[in-house]
């Protein structure tokens, strides 16, 4: 096998796992593959078009993926050279250290990680300094213990300035919200980010947002054994026979089917996405899909509780352009009442919505209603933890189809949390607060399919991301989480995959990688 070897690692998908994980080993001299089932996200006018992006999902994938009773529905998803990350809102926040152990919720208790706040703390300061994160350590009081952040926060414009002053008249403690946007505040003019209202959920047009392609995969090129094929869809991974590791990839790609051999592959390819490339790769000797001796894969898929809140005044307009750098978790932890002793969850701004926006969202809102209510709005995206269930689950169906089985839970958590904000909201002299929550279709915050953990029975990989029942098998996605906490799981990916990306130098570094 080692003379055909096409690389000595293949990563499948090159997101905010695969693309930090390539970045990561570049130095190493080992070769690396990446294979992504995308192509580069085009550079166009379009990137920065509300109607392109939000209404006729330009640059979201064309499939259908069916519910749990069999319905199609189009999954909010795109593949490109750095995954979701090209449309994410860039916005990266740490877990709290209570989210790495067990916690009570209304709906239920979350699982303790293997691994502590600790353990990733090292690794958050380091994708932090890799995807430009602007932050202030300490202004979040359920912050963890961590250092400075590499860049200073994003300051308030000035509508926004006086809505924190607000709410800490309140008596709570908005905070900057981490963002991950290429901006040297003392020379902005020499900065690629330009504050625009098209960052959040856009594409962007002059690179400033630190995504995976732009932090990981670029710097990874910049290195001679690192290669990338994309457009290059893994439909198939082949064990050996005795089934104890991955001998090669099925792959289609430009040049048509194509195996790819090397002697470790990583997948990240999404939660959704990985859980039915393993599952599709069931052979003799793992006949429910690699990987999944504990019945644990594809199962306990979460997804936030997520709603867009626009709260109006129609007495004072808001100018703002660069909206989304206010953060709230005073209700984090706890509601704050006896009754219902349980976390809501996160806050923070959205970008700022434009009449573009509102008119892709609902076509039928006349336009002057769309431009007199994004005049008057402040707009909000509240988030609740989901929690894992075994019934919430990705399956193929017989015809390859992915089934996404979802209910989603903490649906009381969510709705004190929507009830709370606007009543705070109104207390701010907004009269009009409209919220909306996404649904099974939105699903950029995807995790927990093939979730770690120490007993081989009750988990997918082991603490390291390696699957219990396959010597060179890896997962770096989001999949590898027991439970997904109630901020953006983008940052905790990214320190993950530096995390693995170190046991995998290190295992390399021995050369204990069997080869027969």
């Amino acid at each position: 096998m080692a003379d055909e070897l096409d690389a000595d690692l293949i990563i499948i998908g090159s997101g905010a796992g695969g693309g930090t994980l390539a970045r990561v080993l570049a130095a190493g001299g080992i070769s690396i593959l990446v294979l992504e089932r995308g192509d580069y996200l085009p550079r166009e006018k379009a990137n920065w078009q509300a109607e392109a992006v939000f209404h006729a999902h330009r640059y979201h994938t064309r499939e259908y993926w069916r519910d749990g009773a069999g319905r199609p529905f189009q999954p909010v998803t795109g593949y490109h050279v750095g995954g979701n990350t090209k449309l994410y809102g860039a916005a990266v926040l740490r877990r709290r250290a209570e989210d790495f152990v067990a916690r009570r919720h209304v709906d239920g208790s979350t699982l303790h990680w293997p691994i502590g706040y600790a353990d990733l703390s090292p690794y958050y300061d380091e994708a932090e300094r890799w995807y430009y994160a602007h932050g202030l350590a300490g202004a979040d009081p359920t912050e963890a213990p961590r250092g400075a952040y590499p860049w200073p926060p994003f300051t308030h414009e000035p509508y926004i300035a006086g809505v924190a002053r607000q709410l800490e008249a309140l008596g709570l403690h908005p905070f900057p919200l981490p963002l991950a946007l290429d901006r040297d505040a003392a020379h902005p003019q020499q900065s690629p980010c330009i504050r625009c209202d098209s960052c959040d959920g856009f594409p962007c047009l002059v690179h400033a947002k630190g995504d995976a392609e732009t932090c990981g995969v670029r710097p990874a090129l910049q290195h001679a054994n690192v290669h990338l094929l994309p457009g290059t869809r893994v439909q198939r991974l082949l064990t050996s026979a005795d089934g104890a590791r991955v001998e090669c990839v099925e792959a289609q790609g430009p040049q048509g089917a194509r195996r790819y051999r090397a002697r470790v592959i990583v997948v990240a390819a999404g939660a959704v996405n990985s859980a039915a490339l393993l599952l599709a790769s069931a052979n003799t000797q793992h006949p429910h899909g690699l990987a999944n001796g504990s019945d644990q894969l594809g199962r306990n898929y979460m997804c936030h509780l997520n709603s867009a809140c626009i709260a109006i005044d129609p007495r004072r307009r808001n100018p703002t352009v660069f909206q989304k750098t206010i953060a709230i978790n005073d209700f984090y932890n706890d509601a704050g009442s006896a009754d219902f002793p349980y976390p809501l969850g996160h806050i923070q701004n959205l970008g700022k919505v434009t009449p573009a926006i509102l008119k892709a969202q609902r076509p039928a809102l006349p336009w002057p209603l769309a431009q007199w209510a994004a005049r008057h709005s402040l707009d909000w995206w509240l988030t609740t933890e989901d929690m894992p269930r075994p019934h919430n689950r990705v399956s193929l169906d017989a015809d390859g189809t992915i089934r996404l089985h979802y209910q989603p839970t903490n649906a009381a958590a969510h709705r004190r949390l929507v009830g709370r904000w606007k009543s705070i909201l109104k207390q701010l002299g907004y009269p009009f607060v409209f919220t909306q929550r996404m649904g099974i279709e939105a699903v950029a915050h995807q995790v927990g399919t093939a979730r770690f953990g120490t007993d081989p029975g009750q988990s997918v990989l082991d603490p390291n991301c390696k699957a219990h029942e396959l010597d060179n098998l890896y997962v770096v996605d989001a999949s590898f989480m027991p439970s997904i906490a109630a901020v953006n799981p983008s940052l905790t990916i990214m320190a993950n995959a530096l995390r693995v990306g170190a046991h995998l130098r290190q295992r390399f570094a021995q050369g204990d990688w069997r080869t027969g």
